[in-house]
């Protein structure tokens, strides 16, 4: 509804041009049927065309639903221009599609030039979406990235009060379905992959507010480094054991000296009690006779040694992350809570988390592939091992 709506918000602009995409046409005939009721309430002198699948405006403005089911589709909007396009169920397309249709708004016009975009978690596209809009910050903001304006406006069910009113049923035939479609439908959670190791993580419980970190707290540093990551966290405990995330590094291609420069800038002068990372980095190279560890030191960094047991450290990560029931020290209500919490600002570590995946042949494990979510995250192992 919201996207058929938005579509018309520039009609009235002489020659103006927007496009409602859904993946198959049998899907964008629901489009289709709400512009026929939609449309004609607010502008009666707009006709449609159903062999073009067009609106036509007394501005000379159109409106045009188009689908894009296979990857050569998009060849069919070649040499098209918008000034507007909207994907309706946007997990739908592969991330080539999306791009390339961006490239289709354009025009010169004054005109303001956008894409929006409704989906729910899921599908094909899951990962590259939740990489683009959610992952780059806090929902409901406006986030620069590159030369593009991202916002993610998150909306459950519970939000659309006209549709539980008129069916209040809906919420129970919700509850109805496997617990993997109620966190993607009914919750609307986007941390959700199969296969996922760490069901525990939940965005609504697990990441915090960045805060003023009171003095007496004791604060950690873990980290993990090659030369294709350095990932690097860092820690406060507070008086009752709890542990706050509330700096990261994830950067590749820095050498040991650009590594250990890199850390104590951000740490910015922090007081910390260790920094955690594996026994391989006190491995010796047989050309220089030097550590990795070695080089940290003579850098400034004293590192301190770490289980490197995979499997009782993912395990141990799992329990700082488990959700536990409580109640509200001020009102008496129930809460959920877990031992380790993430600061806003670690989005790598909130992105990464949710992402790697139960090994196939020891499900007690991580798998090693995806590669890259591993890297932040054997980092957070090294710290939770310390302190089970």
């Amino acid at each position: 509804d919201a996207l058929v709506i938005e579509a018309t918000r520039q009609v009235h602009i002489p020659h103006y041009k927007a496009l409602i995409l859904r993946k198959t046409f049998p899907q964008l005939t629901e489009l289709i049927e709400k512009s026929l009721r939609y449309y004609p309430q607010a502008f009666p002198n707009a006709r449609y065309n159903a062999s073009e699948h067009t609106w036509y405006f007394p501005s000379g403005a159109k409106i045009v639903f188009g689908s894009m089911q296979h990857s050569k589709d998009k060849l069919n909007y070649q040499g098209k221009a918008y000034d507007f396009i909207a994907f309706d169920e946007l997990t739908h397309f592969p991330e080539t599609m999306y791009i390339y249709l961006l490239s289709r708004i354009r025009g010169a016009n004054s005109y303001p030039k956008m894409a929006k975009s409704s989906t729910n978690p899921g599908g094909v596209g899951h990962s590259w979406v939740k990489e683009r809009f959610i992952d780059v910050g806090e929902p409901n903001v406006m986030h620069q990235v590159g030369e593009t304006k991202r916002i993610f406006i998150p909306s459950k069910v519970q939000d659309n009060k006209f549709l539980l009113a008129s069916d209040p049923d809906y919420l129970k035939r919700l509850k109805n379905l496997s617990e993997k479609d109620q966190k993607i439908l009914l919750h609307g959670e986007w941390d959700i992959y199969d296969g996922q190791y760490f069901s525990e993580f939940k965005r609504e419980i697990h990441v915090v507010e960045p805060m003023k970190i009171p003095s007496h707290w004791k604060k950690y540093i873990s980290m993990d480094y090659g030369l294709d990551m350095l990932a690097v966290l860092w820690y406060a405990r507070d008086t009752e054991g709890n542990a706050y995330v509330y700096k990261e590094i994830h950067e590749p291609n820095l050498i040991i000296s650009e590594a250990a420069k890199k850390i104590k800038q951000i740490n910015n002068g922090d007081k910390y009690e260790y920094i955690y990372a594996p026994r391989d980095l006190w491995n010796r190279r047989q050309e220089t006779g030097k550590s990795v560890a070695d080089i940290f030191y003579e850098n400034g960094l004293q590192l301190t040694k770490t289980s490197v047991e995979r499997v009782d450290g993912w395990l141990a990560t799992k329990e700082w992350l488990k959700v536990i029931d409580t109640r509200d020290l001020e009102t008496g209500e129930p809460v959920k809570t877990s031992r380790l919490k993430i600061f806003r600002n670690c989005n790598n570590l909130i992105k990464n988390l949710p992402q790697v995946q139960i090994d196939e042949k020891n499900p007690n494990d991580v798998a090693t592939e995806p590669h890259e979510p591993t890297h932040i995250c054997d980092a957070l192992r090294y710290f939770c091992v310390n302190f089970t």
